[in-house]
């Protein structure tokens, strides 16, 4: 069957199927030709809309028939599918009443979101933007069943990336007590974001290679049967076939769990996919269907790239080309991070970089190409990531960790116990930090500098601009304990970086332009728009106003500080973060301690998770955080009466 278009006019020719669909029920009495043409047209639709506004491409063009099939079989939202990371779920969302205008806008404002989530659609009956999630949610969805007595099913979609993840392992060392009526599908694809790494991949792959063992089992049953005395041996084989299993087949590991194992299974064909899962779904003990599918299936320039379809940004959909237009004016930080890292690893044999999956992301793809053996690519394990660093760090190996400061949450345990606890000399060096304003909550990096604050022995700072980053790299090298630094998506001011790195003073900020009246520490991509207001301040009211570049979030320029609140009017912080426990909070503190009453105006993101949107501008003026929001928060805190600490 042709379910495979290359361009979205293919199925423009014959009547719409996608646009009739209101419900799953919609598909469950369609033929399986006109199943075909669904996906067909499916196809079609993923690929012009993400051409328009980005998205996780590859992921969805694999999945296609293998959630048709699941809507054909089972009955949402009565039956639950959690989809491990969501991220592929946009073929859910289309099957289930969202094929409309949100769905052309999903990931902008007012669109849908790009991963699943509870208060868009009762269909969804997990949210998540993490890998690893499904298998811990769908077994706690069927222990509750059991428990409540009801008889729905629980349906966990697991990427084989998941199973690199040390929570997915936990999970499946409990499923066998905890229900006996569990159906895990595991989208194989050899994929994650990055091609797979590390001996599950490899254990997966050899199940794909070399499915003996429901062949070898059946041959041999037969062939007993036909001869004198078959029954017995038949008998006395059942109590060593564990044994002889363990050693022939591959998939004896899932079974050990107390998980029945099927497949490998082919992803796309449909009337295969739906009698298994028929199967599944009767099964009176956990199942797993080992599904393998095509990373980008019917978008050639998808299956040929399949780390930059993976999440991609509006391209040409002929071509598959970027619909940027030409190189941008200044690196991405993840760059400038990634060339600086290669200089300093060159420079020192002890320097080594280490990422969780995502060495394109984090930029460390450039030290893997040129350095390879001062890399390590750990898959999706943050976990393992930090320990592992730690390790490494007590043999007086200086770990780089390359990672997006919303993913460091999930080792914060890590940070405090194995890292910061021991003193140990590792740079965290966390992308993303602030908005990624098109993924949403569960990827903004809006929590590091408060989740940073409070660990003893840790250094935490944010960079200016390009150069300075790479400033803060050097120093951050230097230390003998642990040291963060964040920095946000995306391009820099185009600050040139100097050949060498210039000394940094640890805690120690930078004033850039004094002020009598008041003075503004910023941090980040937050200083320039400091210096706009400072401008607009004095010009529209005739004040001077200071901007510092705070620099450090641990420790502050704690002499600076008091030294300027004792002659100003008013302190302003301005941080990419949550104001609760931020930057702010320190300044505060600061004050505080030292018995200083000068008022202090935190300008932050408020205590409330924040959804995704077009734009930064667009996220930041719903929240409030416009520059003539600020400046009007500003003025009214001027004409606030000080009370004294």
């Amino acid at each position: 069957m042709n379910n495979s278009p290359q361009n979205p006019s293919d199925s423009e020719e014959t009547e719409s199927l996608l646009e009739g669909i209101q419900s799953p029920e919609d598909i469950r009495n369609l033929s399986e030709e006109r199943l075909a043409d669904l996906a067909s047209e499916i196809r079609s639709k993923l690929i012009e809309v993400t051409s328009i506004n980005g998205g996780h491409l590859g992921p969805n063009l694999g999945v296609v028939e293998l959630t048709i099939a699941l809507h054909l079989v089972f009955d949402t939202p009565k039956d639950k599918f959690v989809f491990d990371t969501s991220h592929q779920g946009y073929v859910h969302k289309l099957l289930t009443g969202r094929n409309g205008s949100k769905f052309d806008k999903i990931r902008k404002s007012d669109g849908l979101s790009g991963f699943l989530s509870r208060s868009e659609s009762p269909h969804d009956s997990f949210g998540a933007g993490h890998a690893g999630t499904a298998l811990s949610a769908a077994l706690g969805m069927a222990a509750a069943r059991d428990q409540l007595g009801t008889d729905e099913h629980v349906v966990a979609l697991c990427g084989d990336a998941a199973f690199t993840c040390g929570i997915t392992m936990e999970a499946l060392n409990n499923v066998a007590s905890a229900t006996k009526r569990l159906v895990i599908v595991l989208n194989d694809n050899e994929w994650s974001i990055a091609k797979n790494v590390g001996a599950m991949s490899k254990y997966l792959n050899e199940l794909i290679t070399n499915p003996i063992y429901n062949r070898l089992h059946h041959d041999v049953g037969t062939l007993l049967q036909k001869v004198p005395g078959g029954e017995q041996l038949l008998k006395i084989g059942k109590n060593a076939e564990k044994g002889w299993k363990s050693i022939m087949v591959p998939s004896y590991i899932f079974e050990q769990y107390g998980v029945r194992y099927f497949g490998p299974i082919d992803g796309h064909d449909l009337p295969l996919l739906r009698r298994h899962l028929e199967f599944a779904k009767e099964a009176d003990e956990p199942v797993i269907l080992h599904v393998v599918t095509k990373k980008g299936k019917g978008y050639k320039p998808a299956i040929d790239r399949p780390e930059s379809f993976h999440g991609t940004s509006p391209f040409e959909i002929g071509s598959g080309k970027s619909k940027s237009k030409g190189a941008p004016s200044s690196p991405n930080y993840q760059d400038v991070f990634g060339r600086a890292l290669v200089r300093f690893a060159k420079a020192d044999k002890k320097v080594v970089g280490i990422t969780g999956a995502m060495p394109s992301g984090t930029g460390l793809i450039h030290l893997s190409n040129e350095l390879p053996k001062q890399f390590y690519d750990v898959g999706i394990a943050e976990e393992h990531a930090v320990l592992f660093a730690g390790g490494l760090a007590t043999r007086g190996i200086r770990p780089v960790v390359g990672i997006y400061s919303t993913f460091l949450q999930r080792a914060f345990d890590q940070l405090i116990h194995d890292i910061c606890l021991q003193n140990l000399p590792v740079l965290f060096c966390m992308d993303r930090s602030g908005l990624s304003p098109n993924d949403g909550a569960t990827h903004h990096g809006l929590f590091d500098i408060a989740y940073t604050r409070c660990i003893p022995n840790a250094v935490a700072m944010q960079p200016k601009d390009e150069d300075e980053l790479v400033d803060m790299m050097s120093a951050g090298l230097s230390l003998d304990g642990p040291a963060f630094i964040r920095y946000p998506r995306g391009a820099g001011p185009g600050t040139p970086v100097k050949p060498s790195p210039a000394p940094m003073e640890i805690g120690k900020a930078e004033i850039l332009r004094p002020g009598d009246d008041l003075t503004i520490w910023a941090l980040g991509p937050m200083v320039q728009e400091a210096l706009e207001l400072s401008d607009r301040l004095h010009v529209e009211d005739g004040l001077d106003v200071g901007v510092v570049n705070a620099r450090f979030t641990k420790p502050i320029d704690t002499e600076l500080l008091l030294s300027q609140a004792e002659g100003n009017r008013l302190i302003v912080t301005m941080e990419d973060g949550v104001v609760t426990g931020g930057f702010g909070s320190a300044v505060l503190e600061a004050l505080s301690n030292a018995e200083v009453a000068t008022p202090v105006h935190r300008i932050g993101w408020p205590d409330s998770f924040v959804e995704h949107g077009s734009d930064v501008a667009v996220l930041r003026a719903s929240a409030g955080l416009s520059p003539d929001d600020m400046l009007a928060g500003i003025r009214k805190k001027l004409k606030t009466p000080s009370v004294a600490i």
